[in-house]
């Protein structure tokens, strides 16, 4: 398992990469702001206009660190990495699994009842916290429907009927999600999911951190050697990376759980928000980086592994999960198991089956390389 190091986010508009020898130099208006060696560093996600020269992007490739650029509003635009990672045994083997749909079903199965159990976790958890000032009856319907929705998941018999569960219960959990909204409520409310594009403060919020994760899924995917356009759940279209959006699915609440905090500890301006003609809402560069600190901040924070058994900075959990994915892949283990929040005992078991292993260096110990 690969050591957790820094991302390098540049957000100054007016911002230049180049490099310096071993070390990445990031100048704003023409003076240089700052430098990293290229060893302390797992990737550059460049926003906005910045841009970055060529020497810059080949030291990257030359040792592992994407450099990815995207939009101001955080959709991915592109990328540039080095040499394709991994073997093609084990890419040969997720074509195969992608193009049959019983195999492919198994896991996807797995993930999306990973996310629902961890939504089903947010609304338990800002209950509990919050007796006095969520309707609890509401909450405790949603809840129950989240935990009806697992059980249908584990017994769709098809890809599409699997969607269909898995957005029933999007559309249960984000109607709950806005009662857990206790500060700037008149400003932060969500009326419904929106995207392309976020048409209020909160979506366009979780809108910027999906697209960080989906980044650091695809970074994950292509260091276990699997290939990130060729998912399980999404189907195969050109420039969508369908199997991180499959992964990324249970770590969704984890970043639901952030833009909750940023906004209950009024942590952002309301202000700091951006409404473009047409409707289309953004933050501005103020707002952006403070999301981006505290995206760090919670990457540092750590978080139990329930397959794992032990504790892992939440960094980790995508290399985590792709680790297991390829194990999956490769028959390792007989299931695919998904990264959930850790449940209290009131919750049962069952929720999510715990595969069993089969063979080869046991996760934990890869998960200590």
């Amino acid at each position: 398992m690969r050591q957790l190091l820094n991302t390098l986010y540049v957000t100054s508009p007016d911002s230049y990469v180049r490099r310096d020898g071993t070390n990445i130099v990031v100048d704003v208006a023409g003076k240089e702001a700052g430098r990293v060696p290229i060893h302390n560093i797992q990737q550059v996600v460049c926003f906005g206009n910045s841009g970055g020269s060529p020497s810059a992007m080949r030291l990257c490739a030359e040792n592992g660190v994407t450099m990815t650029f995207m939009r101001p509003n955080g959709r991915f635009l592109a990328s540039v990495n080095g040499e394709t990672r991994g073997n093609v045994l084990l890419r040969r083997e997720q074509y195969r699994i992608a193009d049959d749909p019983r195999r492919a079903l198994a896991i996807s199965s797995n993930m999306v009842r990973g996310k629902i159990v961890n939504c089903r976790a947010v609304l338990r958890k800002g209950m509990s916290n919050h007796p006095d000032r969520v309707d609890a009856d509401a909450m405790a319907v949603a809840i129950g429907r989240l935990s009806d929705s697992i059980s249908q998941a584990a017994s769709a018999e098809s890809a599409s009927e699997l969607r269909g569960i898995e957005g029933d219960a999007a559309k249960v959990y984000f109607g709950a999600l806005n009662s857990l909204i206790l500060q700037n409520r008149a400003a932060f409310f969500m009326h419904e999911r929106t995207r392309r594009p976020p048409r209020d403060r909160f979506n366009a919020l979780l809108s910027f951190l999906y697209s960080m994760l989906t980044n650091d899924v695809r970074s994950a995917l292509e260091a276990s050697g699997l290939d990130p356009y060729v998912g399980f759940l999404h189907t195969d279209r050109p420039g969508r990376p369908s199997l991180a959006l499959d992964v990324m699915e249970e770590m969704r609440p984890v970043a639901d759980r952030l833009a909750l905090r940023l906004v209950n500890l009024r942590l952002l301006d309301p202000e700091g928000f951006i409404v473009e003609e047409g409707g289309a809402v953004r933050m501005d560069d103020d707002t952006r980086a403070t999301v981006i600190r505290e995206w760090q901040g919670m990457k540092s924070a750590t978080a139990e592994h329930p397959f794992l058994g032990e504790s892992i900075q939440t960094g980790m959990v995508p290399f985590a999960q792709a680790m297991l994915l390829a194990k999956c892949v490769r028959g390792d283990i007989d299931g695919y198991p998904p990264f959930v929040l850790r449940r209290r005992s009131s919750d049962g078991p069952g929720d999510v089956r715990r595969p069993n292993r089969r063979r080869g260096r046991p996760p934990q110990a890869e998960a200590r390389r």
